[in-house]
This record gives structure tokens, sequence and C-alpha cells, in this order.
């Protein structure tokens, strides 16, 4: 029976822009099936073209058939959708709450929510964070809770759209364990977005590639390889490391999917012909100039709870790309937030460049750029383009910004979205936004929290080119990720934290030769076939397979030589600023001597315009700490600004209202 049906379905959003065309499709009851394509095809327009509620608005074309009747609000129950972001699906304060809020909302009796979220919060193992407030949960357990907020409504479809990209890589292959159990055990028809295929296509009935807006290829896992390489498609090296290595050397018969099949593939293979059995180690050169230190670090948010940095030791070198591993809510982006100066620990030190971070007045000024989880955080304008003007120098012509801005619109591959709303975007999309934005800066220290989230694997050989560029252009790179794959071929060395700490550094090669559940799927696969083999190209290579080599040519990216005491420059013009405004204020305050001016109150007017001038003469004295965390927006910084001088010239009116009006009367 056909659950879901998609006859030649067209969407074309009101600006204009064609994001499905022509798409044929019929999901079975009970069936498994995965999409996958770039960023920006058209993935989570389908998805949420399958849930009315959050249905975008557009004009559509075709038809949507839900058990063989037209899809409507009568199908809304029936139908789970998990977001991309969870964010954005999060609504309550408590994750108790969050769990029950739907059931709530339907007028379910209590007796029965109770039952239900108990249900839910241990098949999902809740437990644990069941009474923790939702602003406190890492990235993945807002997904998880988001999953299992949607399961308590117990829906015939659910639909998913990359619930694996905020999760590490254990955290992740539960997740779509648990999808499949629920799949089995239910019956419940799954479609899901997936960039991170090596997990999900072994547990996947079919597999669905986009491209452009439509359906390219449609088949099971094991034939979606070949049917993509002889055509050619940049989504073959997105397939499961398997499936890559099977198809390089024009094996015959249906590809290994799982690392299992793959491995037992491989041994078969170098049985039958000449393989290199040892991948030679890389040899590096080393640099003793640090530029991240951090010393016996500690911080918790709050008095009362547990410490989420405990003892936290870390060195990077200059020019090196540094990978930070670990499970959810190990602190790994909280560690990046006293890195980057907006939180401070309560015990130990951070040095940037051989400095006290607390004695940097201008850490962003050229010297630290930051590339957060949540790109959204960093949007304040209505267009792309304007995101990107607003990065640009001010001080150059109109017609450089202009250039350079188009420049990294072609890099990122965002030219089509230039006119676009940010929030507009795909995820991958607004990833490469945010990219955009912090490269325009040329920081000489660049820090990335899960960096890759969204990111297709077509262009994650192009973000690996400019990380390459950074870091030959002397940019020390920082960055938390789950992508174990994209590390292991681009980062000098990595780490693995736990418990608030580094547990265990080493250089890459070695880091995921050492480790048995942090490796990569080529280690696994090639594990006592191929000695030191990490990762798909390794193993190709030893076995003399053909790959492409995507990889951009190089681009400069020279990074700012930005000194560290640049803000000391700036005192000469505070000062004198601060000096006339207490020759202001003394002026002002003479005036009450004058005998010419007579008015009742005066004295009190006077007053309040001295303590004004006096307030802004010693705010030009003290340092403005707030340089040491991430600017606000120009259009926040205006509105702050607008707050602050209308109450101060509330003051002195107020007094002299009371004084001249009301008689010195205390009510006013």
């Amino acid at each position: 029976m056909k659950m879901i049906e998609l006859k030649n379905v067209g969407f074309t959003y009101p600006d204009g822009k064609a994001a499905l065309k022509n798409i044929s499709l019929a999901v079975e009851k009970g069936e498994f099936v995965t999409l996958c394509g770039k960023s920006g095809c058209g993935k989570t327009t389908l998805l949420r073209m399958l849930k009315p509620s959050v249905s975008p608005h557009g004009r559509l074309s075709g038809e949507i058939l839900f058990e063989n009747a037209p899809l409507g609000e009568q199908c809304e129950r029936k139908i789970g959708f998990v977001m991309q972001n969870p964010e954005n699906q999060i609504v309550t304060d408590k994750v108790w709450h969050e769990l029950s809020f739907g059931l709530e909302n339907l007028g379910v009796k209590t007796a029965e929510i109770r039952a239900s979220v108990a249900e839910m919060a241990a098949f999902f193992g809740i437990q644990e964070w069941f009474y923790k407030k939702t602003a406190h949960l890492s990235g993945g357990q807002k997904q998880i809770l988001a999953l299992a907020s949607v399961m308590v409504m117990k829906p015939q479809v659910l639909i998913l759209d990359e619930p694996t990209s905020m999760l590490d890589p254990i955290a992740a292959g539960e997740f779509l364990q648990t999808l499949k159990k629920i799949n089995n055990e239910f019956g419940t028809t799954i479609i899901l977005s997936e960039h991170r295929t090596e997990e999900v296509f072994s547990i996947s009935d079919r597999v669905a590639v986009m491209e452009n807006g439509g359906i390219i290829a449609f088949d099971t896992p094991k034939n979606i390889g070949k049917a993509l390489k002889d055509a050619k498609s940049d989504m073959f090296c997105a397939m499961p490391v398997p499936v890559r290595v099977f198809e390089s050397v024009n094996a015959l018969g249906n590809s290994p999917v799982t690392i299992r099949d793959g491995r037992r593939w491989l041994s078969a293979f170098a049985e039958k012909n000449a393989v290199k059995r040892s991948i030679e180690a890389d040899i590096k050169p080393k640099t003793e100039n640090v530029a991240i230190k951090v010393s016996e670090a500690f911080f918790r948010y709050e008095k009362g709870e547990n410490d989420i940095i405990k003892n936290l030791n870390l060195t990077v070198y200059d020019g090196e790309i540094f990978a930070i591993f670990g499970g959810n809510a190990a602190g790994k982006t909280t560690a990046l937030s006293l890195i980057s100066g907006i939180n401070k620990p309560q015990r130990g030190k951070i040095f940037i460049k051989g400095k006290n971070i607390s004695e940097i007045p201008a850490l962003y000024n050229g010297l630290l750029g930051v590339l957060p989880q949540d790109p959204q955080s960093l949007f304040a304008k209505n267009t792309v383009f304007a995101e990107l003007m607003e990065m640009t120098d001010k001080k150059l012509p109109q017609s450089e910004r202009e250039a350079s801005v188009c420049d990294i619109l072609r890099l990122c591959r965002l030219s089509d979205a230039a006119k676009s709303h940010p929030y507009d975007l795909s995820g991958g999309e607004q990833q490469r936004t945010a990219l955009a934005m912090i490269l325009l800066k040329r920081p000489q220290i660049v820090l990335m929290d899960e960096p890759t989230k969204g990111m297709d694997a077509s262009f994650k050989e192009i973000f690996a080119q400019i990380l390459r560029d950074l870091k030959r252009g002397g940019a020390t790179i920082l960055l938390v990720s789950h992508d174990l794959e994209f590390c292991a071929g681009i980062a000098d060395r990595c780490a693995l934290f736990f418990d608030g700490g580094v547990v265990s550094e080493a250089e890459t090669r070695d880091f995921f030769l050492n480790n048995t559940f942090y490796t990569t799927a080529a280690r696994r696969m090639s594990e006592s076939v191929i000695e030191n083999a990490v990762t798909a190209e390794d193993i190709i290579g030893a076995i003399g397979g053909e790959f492409e080599d995507k990889s951009e040519e190089s681009h400069d990216y020279t990074p700012n030589a930005m000194p560290l005491d640049t803000e000391e420059k700036k005192k000469s013009p505070k000062i004198l600023r601060g000096i006339f405004f207490a020759l202001c204020g003394t002026f002002t305050y003479l005036l009450k001597f004058a005998d010419r001016i007579e008015f009742s109150g005066k004295n009190y007017v006077i007053g309040g315009a001295v303590i004004i001038f006096a307030g802004l003469c010693l705010s030009s004295f003290f340092p403005d700490n707030r340089k040491k965390i991430a600017p606000p927006n120009v259009r926040n910084r205006k509105r702050l600004g607008l707050a602050a001088f209308l109450i101060l010239l509330a003051i002195p009116i107020t007094i002299f209202v009371g004084i001249y009006y009301f008689g010195d009367r205390k009510y006013y």
C-alpha cells in the first residue's frame, strides 16, 4: 500500500525560485526512505510539503496523496515532523513540559499524558535530564527531545530533516538505530534527509537522490552508488566508504553498504589482487609558537550546578588545524565560548598569542573569528549580500567592497542566493553564509563549532581547500566537529573531549589508529588488511582504484596582521573626549552662580546636567569591556544608544517638572 505518493509535483517560492521540478515518488507503508542531495537542492522543501502545518508558502503544481487521498489538514496528526534545527521546534522551558506539550494541546487526560510521557522518556533514555531546562541542553539532547516530543503523538509517518547533524558519531548511530527500531516494531513509515550516509544507508530500504529540484536516482542502497557513478554525479562522493571503494575498481555485482560487508569484500579482493599493505605515515613540520593556551580552566553556568569545564588544559600551535571530538554535552562548545571570550572561567587562564585574553581589548578586530554552531545567530540583515557587505572594511571604496563580496559568494557557491533572506536558505546554505562572513574578516585565529553541519559532501571538498588556504596563509584553526571522516583528511592534530576536559590528543593518523569508536569508517573497514589507512582515499590508493580529485585551486587568504594592542592606539581620542565632557560639566556647574539665570528649580536642572556630563566623562576613561565579546549587530547598538540617551535626558527633566510644577512634593 502506498502511504505517500507525489505525482509531477513542482513548487515555486514567491520570489520566483523553483525549488521542486516534476517530482514523482511513491513511498510504501512501513518503508524506510533516505533522501540525500546537495545543500539547496530542495530536500527540506520536499519534506515540508509532506506536512501541511509546516508547508512553505508558494505555488504548488502536481498532486500529493496520503493513503490514496489528497494530503490535507485531516492528515496532520498522522504525520510527525522533526526539523533540521531543534531550536525552531522546542517551545517550552522544561524537558518534561516539552514532551507533554502536544498532548496537552489535544486535550488528552492527565493520566494518559503522564503514561505516554513516561514511556517515551524511558524509550529514548531521557530520565537523567527529564527535569532540566531546555535552554541548558546540548544540541544533540535537543535533537533527541524533538524526536521524543513528536513520537509521543504516535504518528503513522515520521519525517526528519537531517536529524543527526548535531549528534556525535556514537549518539548518531544510536539515534538511527532507534529510528530503525521505531520502523520495525511500530511499522512507522520513515522519510529522512541526511548528508552523513555511512550509518543510514545500512538501515534504509531505498534511497532517493535529488539534484536541482528533481529526483535523479531512486533505488536500493546497494545499487544507488553505481547509478550515480555512471551518471558522473557529484553526489557519488557522498556515498558510504564501502560503496566508493567498491566502485573505484569497477567491481562486478552489488556494492557492499555496511562496514562488515566492506571488510569481507576487501579481504577477498586483497587475496586475489596486488594491494599495498601499509600506508606511510605523514611527516608534518612542527612549530613551537603557541596560538591558544588554556591552563587549568574551570567553568559552570550557575551556582550550585556541576562544572561543565573541569581542569581543561589545551595547547594549539600557530598555523595548525586542530580538531576536537567528543560526545554531546561533554563541554566542547562551552570550551569554545571561553576561548572566544564570551564566557570567563571561574578558575584558570586563557592565553591568545601569548597574552592573557582579559588583556586583549580588540579580540575580534582581525585577531579572532568565530563560526558558531547556530549560524542564524550572526544574521541581522535582509539579504545575504547585505550581510556580507556589513563584514567588509567600511574604509574601502564601495566598488572594492562589492568585488570582495562577489568573490566570496562565488567561492562559497552562494551567488544564486545573494538576494535571498538568510532565514530562507537551507541549513547548509546558512552555514556557508556564516563561513563567508568569517572569511571576509580574515582573522588570525578561527574557531569553528560544527562547521560541516548541513554541508553536502561536494562542498566539503571545497571547504577543506579553504581551510588549507587559511593554514597556508598562517591562520590557526580550532574546530569542534562530529564529522570524523572530514577531519581525518584535513586536521593536523586531534583531541578527544570527555567530562569537561581533554583526555587524549595526538597527530591525526595516530589518533584514529589508536581509537576504537572515535575512528573513521575507512579505518574499521581496512583494519587487518591495510595498515595505517584512515581515509577512503588511503584504501582506494592502496588497491589501485580510481578517484577524482575535486579540490579547488588555491586562493589567497592571508590573515590580518593586527597587533594585540590595537585598541591602545585609540586611547588618545577617548581621553580628549573625557576632558571635553569634564569641562562641559564644570562650566554647567558654574552657571548656578550666574545671577542672570533666574528661574525656579534651576539648581536641580543644572545638577542633573552635571551628572550626565560626569557620567560621559567617566565612561571615556574606563575601558570598554564589551569589545572582548562578539560585537552586537549595528541595529541593536543604535537602539541601545538611543535608549541610554533618552534615560539620561529624562533625569533632569523629571527633576525640573517635580520642583517647578509640583512644589517639591515627593510623589513625582
